[in-house]
């Protein structure tokens, strides 16, 4: 590995490097050098992510601009310089190289250990959106095409049902049977977007607790990692993947359903949070469609673990028989409980963006 990390300008000579962190999509190394200094080098996986110069370019963008909004180290991702200038390196047969800053003195949580710790994962994610409330979003490239296109989404799962390819379709009849129910209602924010009723906004797209560095001593928010899926987008999806994945009572694939609901406790813990941050630079359709945001999230990413499952499992991993059906469930029984909680949503919002 040490040929990979002294293509980079590093402060010494590097004595360990070592698989860190719990990612699936990326490999992440810790690199020690001898003078304690310490580095974060990831292998950019170009299987996921086809094209890594403008996932680069838009890390690029984003990071140099927050830097000069606040010149703090530990507020934005810093990218270590290859020896001859340029963000990363690499190629098909090495693979995709960037090596970062590490964030001294903090802590990364795999899960909520306590309201306040969601709080402040919406404070990070608020002012994230904040900060870069000012960026052209439309120069940004999609890393990921239409990945939170959810009229695209529901193409892509009639396109499941239609061709039926693990034989499946039989056996989940009601499931696709909810999921088209709400088909059309699916569409409505791409819709706003189009007719200019939200603006276009840099997105993170993965919003959940494990992307924001909290400072290890005041759990306070430092910055947000993981910055592949930053693209343009709509400020609601950042907000709803976040309730989505953070507000939910269960795991992602709990089988006893009755387990399952969104918390309007982490609901309005996590709106304030956010509302606090950017809701001085949000529209007043974006601050409306804030719970709308919550439940195309959970939809969408309910309608992609039945399209695959629909497909054979091809996609997302699986570690038994089953389990992706097992997560569209969870996702589905989140939008029912939403819609069931609709109007106290609707009011939580309401009533915190009005102080």
């Amino acid at each position: 590995m040490n040929d990979i990390i002294n293509r980079f300008k590093i402060q010494a000579k590097p004595v360990s490097c070592e698989r860190y962190g719990n990612g699936h999509i990326n490999e992440t190394y810790l690199v020690v050098c001898e003078n304690g200094k310490r580095y974060i080098l990831q292998k950019i996986n170009n299987r996921v992510f086809r094209n890594v110069a403008g996932l680069m370019a838009n890390i690029v963008a984003v990071t140099e601009y927050l830097g000069k909004l606040d010149p703090d180290p530990r507020h934005t991702l810093h990218l270590v310089e290859t020896v001859d200038g340029a963000k990363y390196t690499g190629d098909d047969s090495i693979g995709y190289w960037r090596l970062y800053d590490f964030v001294e003195d903090s802590i990364c949580l795999e899960k909520v250990e306590s309201s306040e710790d969601f709080y402040q994962s919406a404070v990070a994610f608020g002012m994230f959106q904040k900060q870069l409330s000012g960026f052209p979003a439309d120069t940004l490239v999609e890393t990921i095409p239409n990945f939170h296109n959810t009229i695209d989404r529901v193409r892509q799962l009639n396109e499941a049902i239609a061709d039926n390819k693990a034989g499946r379709k039989d056996e989940v009849g009601p499931e696709i049977e909810f999921a088209l129910a709400r088909a059309e209602e699916a569409g409505c924010m791409v819709r706003m977007l189009e007719k200019g009723e939200l603006p276009l906004r840099v997105t993170h797209n993965d919003t959940k607790l494990n992307n924001v560095m909290l400072d290890n001593v005041t759990r306070k928010p430092l910055c947000v990692i993981d910055l592949d899926t930053v693209m343009p987008g709509l400020a609601a999806n950042d907000f709803g993947d976040s309730i989505r994945f953070g507000a939910s009572t269960a795991a992602e694939d709990e089988k006893d359903l009755g387990k399952v609901e969104m918390s309007l406790d982490l609901f309005e813990v996590y709106a304030k949070g956010f509302i606090s941050a950017c809701g001085d630079s949000l529209t007043d359709n974006e601050i409306r469609t804030l719970p709308m945001g919550a439940k195309l999230m959970t939809y969408e990413c309910g309608i992609r673990f039945l399209a695959d499952y629909l497909n054979g499992d091809v996609y997302f991993s699986t570690h038994y028989p089953g389990q992706n059906l097992d997560r569209a469930h969870t996702q589905f029984k989140l939008v029912a409980d939403m819609e069931s909680k609709w109007d106290a949503m609707s009011a939580i919002v309401k009533k915190i963006a009005e102080r």
